[in-house]
């Protein structure tokens, strides 16, 4: 549920007239030289050309396609709605990128000095990372601590009064429980999105049972917090299965795994 590193550098409107103008110095020099030098070029087939264009032009379709897809779309205008919700606003200030840069996941700030918690497969193989606030504010995170068994990890950064979320005192849910959640999927961050609660599986070669949410999850969403109507996270999301009975959904670490690993270190 990973995806390679997609950030991007917005450009305000003169930074981009200036562009365009330095584009166009350039063009007209250039043309003025060859004037003055003209060059003798041998004839390019024109059936080149066109298998260019197409390549290109497939190229394009297909990065396009992938990343403004129906489903993209439709987390898209989602996220958008639960966005204007002050209280779903004021959790997505506390939902990280986590970048170990060939890749991004998701994470999450759980108190005011920046103990982030993810998921082990998201920094597997870093002692370091970059974790990066809605904000803009940018650290270099500290891996502390990981428990591979249930695919959790904790990672550093030091500060004061940065935003976090409540955990809840365990994981409880009733059938088809409204929940919400936030991440990074594809490329994308910081969307919000919601779903409902399924019920407990057992995955083989896992020790603890873990939720199925009905929710549309991505690659990217590793890490994304699960948030109840109370506010609070009852679990940490990391995987999807293929199931029987419910199709495609969701999967989640209850919180209670993760105060089991703590109490027993």
């Amino acid at each position: 549920m990973e995806t390679k590193d997609s950030f991007q550098e917005d450009l305000d409107d003169e930074e981009l007239q200036e562009l365009v103008l330095e584009a166009q110095r350039e063009a007209l020099a250039k043309a003025a030289e060859e004037k003055n030098h003209p060059r003798t070029y041998r004839p390019f087939p024109r059936w080149t050309f066109w298998v260019m264009a197409i390549t290109l032009a497939l190229s394009t379709f297909a990065i396009i396609f992938q990343i403004f897809s129906i489903p993209a779309i439709e987390f898209l205008k989602t996220s958008s709605e639960l966005s204007k919700n002050p209280q779903v606003a004021l959790y997505k200030e506390a939902v990280v990128v986590v970048s170990t840069g060939d890749s991004k996941g998701t994470g999450f700030s759980i108190n005011e000095s920046g103990t982030i918690l993810t998921n082990y497969h998201v920094i597997e193989g870093n002692e370091t990372v970059m974790i990066s606030f809605p904000e803009g504010d940018m650290y270099k995170g500290t891996v502390t601590r990981t428990f591979r068994n249930i695919d959790l990890a904790v990672v550093e950064v030091r500060d004061e009064h940065l935003p976090h979320l409540k955990l809840a005192d365990r994981t409880h849910f009733t059938d088809h429980e409204p929940i919400t959640f936030i991440g990074n999927p594809l490329s994308f961050s910081g969307i919000a999105n919601k779903g409902h609660v399924l019920n407990y599986i057992q995955l083989p070669d896992w020790e603890r049972p873990v939720v199925m949410i009905k929710a549309p999850v991505y690659r990217g969403n590793s890490g994304s917090p699960v948030i109840n109507a109370k506010g609070e996270v009852i679990g940490v999301i990391f995987a999807t299965l293929n199931e029987e009975q419910h199709g495609k959904v969701g999967l989640f670490i209850p919180i209670d795994a993760y105060y089991d690993e703590i109490e027993n270190m």
